[in-house]
């Protein structure tokens, strides 16, 4: 969706894609608008889960509790039962259903098994993000005219123009682009708490090439998962910082985020926007 400034400030209904790394402020960007207004937050990570990836992850879950002969028998009686209670502040499920590649005996996955779930995860982003036009008709049925989709850091990996044209024709996309600084905090994050990430299929297969060789490893399976994680998430970042630019320039707009971070109040937030739509 392409405005002028004017158009955008004036505009009744203000719809946005946030585009970008978790953790660089979409958000705060988020909370600062619904201070002064209502917005539908449309939450792509928890739709994924909650929707596209629920049986998957209540499959793999199961299969763990089964190991236990005791509670397999409970739930074969149905004295107990398994429910995926996924929140959009606690999307833990979704993480751990789609895990880190490495040593088994240090929570790794074996490198087949993860593949596996990382093309789940695709799918599901993809029909998430096409969910969007149903979802701002579902805001506007609930009288909410404003919508914001926080998207998952790993939209621009789909490489599926007509999701990124879905969403440019109903929402205006909005690239938060991380400053130096907040890369550093980034990383920083990912050394501290290593998580699992969606990679690229060949990007991943490059990247654990060159890890094995580094560590003259013959097997994905001696690596150690966090280790990985801590090893491969700035080479992430740089990937993916090329492919947030394309869907900006090509579909929206970019904003820093140590401009977002100075913003106090909505109405600095949405003149910020305006100023990166002139």
């Amino acid at each position: 969706m392409k405005l002028s400034a004017n158009e955008f400030i004036n505009a009744k209904h203000k719809r946005l894609t946030l585009l970008g790394m978790s953790g660089v402020g979409k958000t705060h960007l988020a909370k600062l608008l619904s201070q002064e207004d209502q917005y539908f937050h449309y939450s792509g990570d928890y739709r994924i889960g909650a929707q596209y990836l629920n049986s998957a992850i209540l499959d793999n879950i199961l299969t763990q509790v089964k190991q236990d002969p005791w509670l397999k028998s409970l739930l074969e009686d149905e004295s107990i039962s398994i429910q995926n209670n996924i929140t959009f502040d606690n999307l833990s499920s979704v993480s751990a259903f789609l895990g880190k590649v490495g040593n088994p005996e240090l929570g790794g996955l074996p490198i087949d098994e993860f593949i596996r779930r990382q093309a789940l995860h695709k799918e599901a982003e993809i029909q998430t993000m096409l969910d969007v036009p149903e979802f701002i008709n579902r805001s506007n049925q609930q009288g909410v005219s404003n919508f914001i989709n926080d998207a998952g850091g790993s939209l621009c990996e789909l490489d599926d123009e007509s999701v990124y044209q879905t969403l440019a024709e109903h929402t205006i996309i909005l690239y938060i682009r991380a400053s130096k600084t907040n890369e550093s905090a980034l990383i920083e994050r990912a050394q501290t708490h290593p998580k699992p990430l969606y990679y690229q299929a060949d990007f991943l297969q490059q990247q654990l090439a060159v890890y094995l060789s580094e560590n003259q490893f013959t097997y994905v399976a001696q690596a150690d998962p966090n280790a990985f994680v801590r090893w491969i998430f700035p080479r992430l970042l740089e990937h993916r910082k090329p492919k947030y630019e394309h869907i900006a320039q090509q579909y929206g707009y970019t904003i820093d985020s140590e401009d977002l971070y100075q913003c106090q109040r909505a109405d600095e937030v949405l003149e910020l926007i305006a100023g990166a739509i002139r």
